[in-house]
């Protein structure tokens, strides 16, 4: 299983970012996918989640209104589109296989700051 995130950077606040993560080395289209978020010293916590064929969707309270996660199965790609970003959406977002053994990502850094 290989999860590789991109799209994450500096962005102002206010300001919009779509993350990307290109899956690869397992059936994508059979499980169900999320983005956590982690900021140091704090626990990971899951940002939005969507199940295999894009039927089931759930969100962070926080985010619920500004994020959209969405699948793309042809392409075994997964997305974060954020917008109206906050200081307090700052942390590194991670890919997640969700399953009894989940499986991550490496990680982009979100940075909101003016």
């Amino acid at each position: 299983v290989q999860l590789a995130e991109s799209g994450g950077g500096l962005v102002q606040p206010g300001g919009s970012l779509r993350l990307s993560c290109e899956a690869s080395g397992f059936s994508f289209s059979s499980w169900p996918m999320g983005w956590y978020r982690q900021v140091p010293g704090k626990e990971r916590e899951s940002v939005a989640e969507i199940s295999n064929l894009s039927g089931r969707i759930k969100y962070l309270d926080s985010v619920k209104g500004r994020f959209t996660i969405s699948r793309d199965n042809a392409k075994n790609t997964m997305y974060l589109q954020m917008n109206m970003l906050k200081p307090e959406d700052t942390a590194v977002y991670y890919c997640v296989r969700l399953g009894n053994t989940m499986y991550w990502g490496n990680g982009t850094l979100v940075t909101v700051s003016s």
